[in-house]
C-alpha cells in the first residue's frame, strides 16, 4: 500500500505547500507510478500532482489555516450585518427589497439556489447563509451532473438568484487558456448555465453566478449572454 490514501490533506512541495488540499483520488500510471488528483479544501482548484511532490500536512497546521479561514469569513460577514453596503453594493438591489410603503420596516430576501460540488463547502455555505440571514437552498451536487439535474432543481424552487459552485483548474498551465478542454470542470458549468438560461426564457429573472478558481469565465459568460438569440454548445 502507497503513502497516501484517499482523503489525506496533503501540500504540493514544488509550490511551497501554498494550498491545502484533499487527496480526491489515485490514479496508477502506465509506468507504475502514483497521480493524485487534489481538490483544494481552502481554494476552490482542482490539480494533479505526482506522489513524490506531496506531503501530507501537519495537523495543527491544517487546524491553523482553517481556523484563519473560518475567522476571515467571519469578520467579513460582520461586516455585512454591520453595514450591508460592504458586502452587496449594487448587487444588494438583485437580494433585497423593502415593503416601506406599506408600512413593513422588514427586509425581505430574493430566493438563492446554490449547486456546490464540494460536500464540505456547500455545508459551509449553508451556515454563512443563514448566518446573513439569506433565504438559500443549497445542494451538493458533482460539478458533471449539474446540467442533468438543474431544469428540475429550478422548476421546484423557482430561484431569483442561482449560484454554481466547485472545483476547476488547468489541466495544462502557461498553455491552452481558450481551450475549453483544457479546463477541469468549467465545461459543466457552462452546460449548466446553459440550461439555466433556457429555462430563463420562460420569463422567471434570474441572476446567475458560476465557476471556481482558475475557471474559464470568459466562456461561461458567454454561455449566459444573449442565450435566446443565439443557441449554445454543450460540451460532453
Amino acid at each position: 500500500m502507497g503513502k497516501f490514501r484517499k482523503g489525506d490533506i496533503v501540500g504540493r512541495i514544488s509550490y511551497n505547500k501554498d494550498v491545502l488540499f484533499e487527496i480526491k483520488k489515485i490514479i496508477k500510471t502506465s509506468n507504475g507510478k502514483e497521480m493524485m488528483i487534489l481538490k483544494g479544501i481552502t481554494e476552490r482548484i482542482e490539480a494533479d500532482s505526482p506522489s513524490e511532490d506531496l506531503e501530507i500536512m501537519d495537523k495543527r497546521i491544517v487546524e491553523e489555516r482553517m481556523k484563519r479561514l473560518e475567522d476571515k469569513m467571519s469578520n467579513r460577514i460582520q461586516q455585512c450585518l454591520e453595514n450591508p453596503k460592504y458586502c452587496f453594493s449594487k448587487a444588494k438591489k438583485m437580494f433585497y427589497w423593502k415593503e416601506e410603503d406599506r408600512g413593513f420596516k422588514s427586509t425581505y430576501t430574493g430566493k438563492i439556489l446554490h449547486l456546490d460540488g464540494d460536500r464540505r463547502y456547500a455545508e459551509k455555505s449553508v451556515k454563512y447563509y443563514k448566518s446573513l440571514g439569506l433565504n438559500a437552498i443549497v445542494k451538493n451536487i458533482p460539478e458533471n451532473k449539474q446540467a442533468l439535474m438543474i431544469k428540475s432543481l429550478l422548476d421546484r424552487y423557482e430561484p431569483d438568484v442561482l449560484v454554481l459552485t466547485g472545483h476547476d483548474g488547468m489541466i495544462k498551465k502557461g498553455t491552452g487558456f481558450n481551450d475549453i478542454y483544457n479546463y477541469r470542470n468549467s465545461r459543466h458549468f457552462i452546460n449548466t448555465v446553459n440550461e439555466a438560461r433556457n429555462w430563463n426564457t420562460k420569463g422567471k429573472e434570474l441572476a446567475i453566478f458560476a465557476g471556481a478558481c482558475q475557471s474559464y469565465y470568459e466562456a461561461i459568460m458567454a454561455a449566459g449572454a444573449n442565450f435566446a438569440s443565439s443557441p449554445r454548445k454543450n460540451y460532453d
